[in-house]
């Protein structure tokens, strides 16, 4: 998912979202003159000017977009960081979460297992509690102006903006210049292609993820910039900005679940040891063994916020979250425990919590058909947004319309 500041939207613990009204900061990058200006505006009361696209009225809801990848298995840490903060999202937003299978093949990977790994996302995702009437559910790949928006945005992309992505750098070093496909280098402008073919006002993003909202951000103001304004309205366009400039929307905890093995590294469906992860769909037994052997220190009590103890941090945060308990209370419950004392509490909330999105899940995928439909008609909701954006950026680049 920083060069510069993002302004953060955070959720207040336990509470659904809504917009407080901060001063957040609206970018009038010129990339182009390598310059940069700045103004304030509030996100508070949305007031499209006359350069806004149609889908962009002011009586319509801020929107959401976000997506997970469906290689490996969905674990905590895609959950606590991301699908669960979904729920609170679509009650109060326009809301589009896509399963990005596209994303999934920069890396090797088996494409026997792509195609039952995208269902079971989708499936997880719904037995998290995403409500497809409530919110647009999608495969990535159903929507063709993904693709195409990336290609037209591509054209646009500085190679050095993507050169410094740090994602690329710590991938392609672990997978060797001769293993790296394009696709590696290139797919920070596809994510910009997902959020930005959506007109969306906010996207829920980790830590990790900031430096590539950025880089959305920015090329977002550099498309602007170089298409919009007069320059697309003498080709017969409506004028102004193409693009809407995102947000970021940052959970205050659980955004980077860390490791079981290592408080300092993410949870990640690519850590060659599965010890190092709960993942959703794990029996009570694995979780128990996992928690069991998980990382932890030799300091006394158990306390939140102490550098010198990640793991500690870590699995406080993950207990705090699926308990359902506020920070103050599990400070309080737990800070005389020894881990012999933690461990099995912490095992038996997670197997709480889990148990009810496992039932769910296997109602769920006992019945594909009811499924697919439902990726149906999120594609269909996704293709009417989208094609309105994809029309206005051929449009404005200059293309023969038909």
């Amino acid at each position: 998912m920083a060069r510069a500041l993002l302004s953060q939207f955070v959720l207040p613990a336990n509470k659904s979202p809504r917009l407080q009204a901060p001063a957040s900061t609206c970018w009038k990058t010129r990339r182009a003159n390598r310059l940069l200006a700045r103004c304030q505006c509030s996100t508070s009361d949305p007031q499209p000017d006359s350069d806004q696209s149609d889908v962009l009225k002011s009586s319509r809801k801020k929107r959401v977009v976000s997506g997970v990848q469906p290689t490996g298995s969905v674990h905590l840490g895609n959950y606590l960081g991301a699908i669960k903060n979904w729920t609170a999202l679509q009650d109060t937003y326009e809301t589009l979460f896509f399963i990005v299978d596209l994303h999934a093949i920069t890396l090797q990977y088996d494409p026997r297992q792509l195609r039952d790994a995208t269902r079971s996302t989708a499936a997880l995702y719904l037995a998290c509690g995403v409500d497809a009437s409530k919110a647009s559910i999608f495969v990535q790949s159903h929507v063709r102006e993904h693709v195409e928006l990336m290609w037209l945005l591509s054209s646009a992309t500085p190679i050095g903006w993507l050169n410094r992505m740090i994602q690329f750098k710590e991938k392609s070093l672990k997978a060797g210049d001769e293993n790296v496909g394009v696709a590696l280098l290139t797919y920070p402008v596809l994510m910009a292609s997902d959020i930005l073919l959506y007109q969306a006002d906010f996207v829920p993003v980790g830590e990790d993820q900031k430096q590539h909202l950025e880089l959305t951000r920015e090329l977002a103001d550099r498309v602007n910039y170089l298409y919009g304004g007069k320059k697309w309205k003498k080709l017969g366009g409506r004028g102004g900005s193409l693009f809407k400039v995102p947000e970021a929307l940052i959970p205050p905890a659980g955004a980077r679940v860390m490791s079981l093995t290592d408080g300092l590294s993410k949870m990640s469906k690519s850590a060659p040891s599965d010890l190092s992860r709960i993942n959703l769909l794990d029996p009570k037994d694995a979780i128990a063994n996992k928690i069991k052997r998980c990382k932890t220190d030799s300091f006394s009590g158990l306390e939140f916020g102490n550098p010198e103890r990640p793991e500690c941090q870590n699995l406080l945060s993950i207990y705090q979250l699926v308990s359902g308990k506020s920070k103050e209370e599990v400070s309080l419950e737990c800070q005389s425990m020894n881990w012999g004392s933690f461990k099995p509490i912490l095992t038996d909330a997670l197997v709480d919590h889990l148990l009810p999105i496992q039932e769910r899940y296997r109602e769920i995928t006992s019945d594909t058909a009811v499924l697919d439909k439902v990726l149906e008609d999120g594609a269909s909701k996704a293709t009417e947004i989208a094609a309105t954006t994809l029309k206005n950026v051929y449009q404005a680049m200059g293309f023969l319309m038909r």
